[in-house]
């Protein structure tokens, strides 16, 4: 069994009241909330690695948690090409859909924004990740769930390992 400790820049509360309203970007223009998930160095204590969910608005990052996405020995599968394989999720930008049950987990539906055979993307509450962005602490993906909510968080970056 896999122990976590909670991963989180700033409490929900402080998250919540950073966020009331936009950040001026460098340009002086408001930008919207968005996700980053990209690779970390880390590894949980099964030998998966890290993936940091950044949820960022301009520069500035306001939350951070920790991830799994494909398999600990498919992280070098093709990612674009190869449904059920195992691999991460593909690299490219997504949109993100509202947060919804799904069972007894939460469903937070990903759509890519390129061409690609993969399917059935999202993030949600397992691990070890198969393909999707997965969040092994349920709380964690409770608080991501309400922000996206709250602020209308639409779009995921995916970067390289």
């Amino acid at each position: 069994m896999v122990r976590l400790r909670p991963i989180l820049v700033a409490p929900l509360a402080l998250l919540a009241s950073v966020m009331d309203g936009p950040l001026p970007s460098a340009a002086g223009q408001a930008t919207s909330p968005q996700l980053v998930l990209r690779p970390g160095g880390e590894r949980f204590a099964s030998g998966d690695p890290i993936w940091w969910l950044e949820l960022r608005q301009g520069q500035r990052q306001l939350g951070r948690w920790a991830a799994a996405s494909g398999l600990k020995q498919q992280q070098t599968a093709d990612r674009r090409w190869s449904p059920g394989n195992g691999a991460p999720l593909p690299i490219g930008v997504y949109s993100v859909g509202r947060p919804e049950p799904w069972g007894r987990d939460l469903w937070i539906d990903l759509q890519p924004l390129f061409r690609t055979t993969r399917s059935a993307l999202g993030i949600h509450n397992c691990f070890p990740g198969v393909g999707c962005i997965c969040l092994p602490d349920r709380a964690q993906l409770n608080q991501l769930a309400a922000l996206i909510r709250r602020h209308g968080v639409r779009r995921l970056e995916v970067l390289s390992r």
